[in-house]
Formats: C-alpha cells, structure tokens, sequence
C-alpha cells in the first residue's frame, strides 16, 4: 500500500512539475527550416485603457481562416492562470514564404454583429497575437468625426523579420476599412512580406521595452533616497545595541548563577525589568508560527524568482513569470514547514499537525480564495481571464501532493532539529503586570508608524509595478527590484528593532505581535496605494471600465509621437492615405496613455 502511495505521488509531482518547467511557449526551439509552418496565434481582444479586461479574440464576430489544423500547441500553467487564451487564426504562413493579399474568410454581417463591432469600436478595442512568442496589436476599427459611421479593418499586413533560420521582428498594419452597413458581406484578407534583418535573436524584445520610463532619473533618485533611510535607521539601530544593550548582555547570560536577592536589588528600569517575560510563548501561538514560517516562504519565493528573472529574462515568455514563482513556492515548502513548525515548538504547541496544515495552506487559501473570486466575474462576463477547470484541479494538485508533503518534511525536521527552547535566561513563574503608558507606546500605534519607512521605501517601485500591470508596459528591470527587496528587507529589520525596543522599554513585554504587525503594516500601505493608483492613475472604471478618451489631453501626445511612430510601425503622418491618417489617430491614443 505504501508503495502504490509513493509511486501515485511520483506519477503526480512529475507531471506537475513537468508543466511548471521554463520552456518555450511553442513546442519547436524558434529555430525553422524553409517553407515550414509558422503559427499565427490569435489571443486576446479588449478596451485599449483596461488591460485587464480582455476577452477571446473569436468572442467578437471575426472569421477564421481555411486552414484547420496545426502541427503543434501548448499551453503552460502560467498561461492559463493569466488568461492567455491562444487560439489558431487559420492563416497559411510558412517561412520565408511570400504571400500576396489573400482573402481567408468573408463576414456575413447581419445586425447583432454589427453592433458587437460598434460596441468595440466605441470602447477602442483592440486585439493581441503572436507570431513565435512575439506580440501583435492591432485595433479593431474606428469612427468617423461625427460619430455617426463606424469602419472595420479588414486587411492585416504582416511584415516579418527573419535572421537566418530565426524570427526577429513582426510589424502589423491595419488596412482596408470598411463601412459597418447590416446585411452585407465583408472579406477578410491579409498579406505576408519576409524581410532580412540585423536584429539578434536575443535582442529580439527590445523593441517593446521602455528605458526611457523604467530607468527614468527618478527611479534611480529613488533609489539613492532609499538608500539614505537605510544608512540613518542602521546607524540608529547600532547606537542603541551598541550604547544600550552590549554591556548588559553578559550580565543577563550569567543570571542563572545569581539569587533572589542580587537579583532584586540591581538598577533595572525600563526594557530590563521584562527580561524574565519576554520569552513568554505569543498569544495565539499556532497562528503565530504559521505566519513566520509563511513569510520566511514567501521571502525565499521573492529572492529566488527575482534572481531566476534576471537571469533568463522571463519576460520573453508568457506566463514563464507566474510558472516559476508556483514552482519555486512549492519547491520552498520545506521552509514554510521548518521555521513555523520550530517556532511553534519553542512556544510550547502541541498541536503541530494542526499548525503544519493552516502553515502549508494559509497562502494557497487566500490566494486562491480570491482567484476564484475574480473568477466567477470573469465566467459571468466571459472574459478570457476565466481559469478553466482543468487548471484548478492542478493548482489543487499541487497544494495537496506537492505542497502539503514538502511541508510535513520541513516541520518534522524543524521540530526536530531546533524545536526545543534555548533562551537565554529564564521565564518567571508569574508575569509581571504591565503598568500604564504613554498613547504612543501604544502596540496599536507603533504598529500603525512602523510600515510607513519601509513603505516608502519601496514606493516608486510600486508605481513602476502597477504601470506594468495596467498599462501596456513590460517590466524588466529586476536589478532594481532586487536592489528594492534588499532595502525593504533592510529598513524592516532596523523599523521592528526599533519599534521593539520601545514598546519593551515601556515595560510591554507583548512583543512578538508588535514586532510582526509593525513590519506587516507595509503590505497594508500598499495595498492602500493599490486603490489609489486604480482609481487616479488608470483610465478604468466599474467592473467594465468602458471610459472614452479625453479629446483635450491628445495634445499631450504630440511631442512623443514620433517616437511611438517607430514602435507602431507608422508610416509619414504627412501623409493623408488612410492608412497613415489611422495609424496616426492609433498611435496618438497609444501616446495619451504612455503620457
């Protein structure tokens, strides 16, 4: 029986595991052969403003091409989680393989999609592809001045960089608009143009990348103050350990060759009338340790994921980011379990399988909690961000067969290794009573002031972060993310020093929930700041978000327009073809929410 257990869990973690590994979004090494297929993947559609509300591309009334089937697909964990809704476009494209403008489907347009496309056109939808890993975006259509008609663009020009048996460059350009008139027929064509190109392969994703805003002067101004904060609260912390707390030391080791009557008649004040309280077990113990070993877990998650990510540059694959930081949280299970289970076992618990279960699911339940949440929104109004149910079942997998084990080995050998309690000196029999102090000494106050240091260290990263998350920006700078989560770990540590010096100098000797909350308080700041950026920083509003965009502030795009010109592929906007008048009118919108 024991043996069917193992070999069902080996079976089970080598295939999660397997899907959870970086590999390439398509099933070939991007390396291609003359005239081999060459996969156009259609994704998401949605509003320009909101980029988290997204929809299948096929949910709005367009046709799919001729061809059928395709010789390969795939799909990682990552993807299915971020609402990466692949599906194939039908298009015939081979490499190296020229194709003049070809007409793939036709659009019988009868009025309910009419109105689809005139409810997206409205909410300036626009649509996201890929072509060997690489992003596409085009829009959807647009309206006349007045308002009163509404085109579609029905011509997608592909132009495709090649560097010899690589892909390294696409550009789309939307052509052929066309009148949204009910009852008539609509073709839909599209065109492939291979060019040789310099770009290395490796250098491929430059191009969507944004140094001019993720390496901005502020940012490194940023950094340079945070450092700052560092030097003053080290400084300050080393004065008060040096100055205050080392002469004393060897005194307190020696406390137990010391009687009753040397004892009492010391000049104790302050912090050192509790040095017999303060190694009390914590109220609510079980839940205490359960949050210590999940942060050391989700401190080891960050540190690992963000070297990976620097490493690899995860971001040139999608969803790779959200895989390996499931993997890696499951792989660090074992720390979770080690430090919760030997901090519990200090304190006295003996209820350690009940600790290891709340330890192991704590995370999984009020992440997926709130996954799950979201995603029966997202199934009501059938946008692609809906996880299917296939994915739950494996992130379910994973909490059960990989998560909950690793666990167990970590707060069995954590309970067994450093479990048992090793003060320093002994915890009176009867605890003292805790005399009355100032407002500010207060845990409840301390608390509140100590995440607001810490939180404004890592403020203008925050920024950087949700720019990435709501607009259309790739975040790549995870140097400076690491030389962040250094400072933050940094500033925490010297804030929970402080603050709990303080509170045991005002002869509080409840000092492990202080200690813990004071530095926790920063996960509220920035979850504060989260709604304040949603609400005053992105153009979204309500469940759809469906704002239009405000005419006076095009101006602002005007000095960077040639600039974005180069990204969208834009053509001279002196120019008045159509072509150029509607890249230029995309381009303006795409500059208004860079600005």
């Amino acid at each position: 029986m024991g043996l069917c257990w193992w070999t069902v869990e080996v079976v089970v973690l080598t295939t999660v595991f397997s899907s959870l590994l970086l590999v390439r979004a398509d099933e070939h090494d991007h390396k291609y052969t003359d005239k081999e297929e060459v996969v156009l993947w259609m994704n998401t559609v949605g509003p320009y403003h909101n980029r988290q509300e997204t929809y299948k591309y096929f949910s709005l009334p367009f046709c799919v091409g001729t061809k059928k089937t395709i010789s390969h697909y795939h799909e990682t964990l990552g993807e299915a989680l971020q609402g990466v809704e692949l599906e194939f476009s039908g298009l015939d494209i081979k490499y190296k393989e020229e194709v003049l403008q070809t007409t793939y489907c036709d659009i019988e347009l009868d009025k309910p999609k009419r109105d689809a496309f005139v409810y997206a056109i409205k909410n300036h939808y626009w649509y996201q592809m890929y072509i060997d890993d690489l992003p596409i975006w085009g829009i959807v259509g647009e309206a006349d001045e007045n308002g009163e008609d509404y085109y579609l663009w029905t011509y997608k020009k592909l132009e495709i960089g090649q560097n010899g048996n690589r892909i390294v460059d696409v550009n789309l350009t939307s052509e052929g608009k066309v009148k949204l008139v009910p009852n008539t027929r609509i073709p839909m064509s599209y065109s492939v143009k291979w060019k040789k190109s310099d770009v290395k392969f490796e250098d491929r994703f430059d191009k969507y990348l944004d140094p001019s805003f993720f390496q901005h002067r502020i940012h490194w101004f940023s950094i340079f103050n945070s450092f700052m904060m560092v030097i003053f609260l080290v400084g300050l912390v080393s004065m008060i350990l040096m100055r205050t707390l080392r002469k004393d030391y060897a005194r307190y080791s020696k406390e137990e060759e010391m009687d009753d009557m040397d004892r009492d008649l010391g000049d104790e004040y302050g912090w050192k009338q509790v040095h017999g309280d303060v190694f009390r077990p914590s109220s609510h113990p079980l839940i205490f340790s359960s949050l210590i070993g999940s942060g050391c877990q989700i401190f080891s998650v960050s540190l690992i994921v963000i070297i990976v990510a620097m490493i690899e540059d995860l971001y040139t694959e999608r969803g790779s980011m959200l895989s390996t930081a499931i993997f890696v949280y499951a792989a660090t299970s074992p720390v979770n379990g080690y430090f919760g289970g030997s901090l519990y076992a200090k304190q006295g618990g003996r209820r350690w399988i009940k600790q290891m279960f709340i330890g192991a699911f704590l995370i999984p339940a009020m992440v997926c909690g709130t996954a799950f949440f979201i995603n029966f929104i997202a199934i009501y109004y059938h946008a692609s961000r809906a996880i299917p149910f296939g994915t739950m079942v494996a992130v379910c997998c994973i909490c059960f067969f990989v998560i909950l084990p690793l666990n167990l080995v970590g707060t069995i050998l954590g309970r067994n290794l450093s479990g048992q309690p090793n003060f320093p000196c002994r915890v009176n029999a009867v605890p003292r009573p805790i005399p009355e102090k100032k407002w500010f000494m207060e845990p409840a106050v301390i608390v509140c002031l100590g995440g607001i240091l810490p939180f404004g260290s890592i403020f203008i990263e925050m920024y950087f972060i949700f720019t990435s998350f709501w607009a259309y920006k790739i975040y790549y700078v995870y140097g400076f993310m690491m030389l962040v989560l250094v400072i933050l770990c940094i500033v925490t540590v010297c804030v929970t020093i402080v603050c709990t010096y303080f509170l045991l100098n005002a002869e509080d000797y409840r000092w492990q929930w202080t200690s813990f909350l004071s530095a926790a308080s920063t996960a509220v700041y920035v979850y504060m700041y989260s709604f304040y950026y949603y609400f005053f920083k992105t153009k979204s509003g309500g469940l759809h978000g469906n704002k239009c965009l405000c005419e006076e502030d095009l101006h602002k795009c005007e000095n960077r327009l040639e600039t974005v010109q180069r990204r969208c592929g834009s053509a001279n906007t002196s120019s008045r073809s159509k072509r150029a008048q509607s890249l230029h009118l995309f381009c303006k919108k795409r500059i208004w929410y860079l600005v």
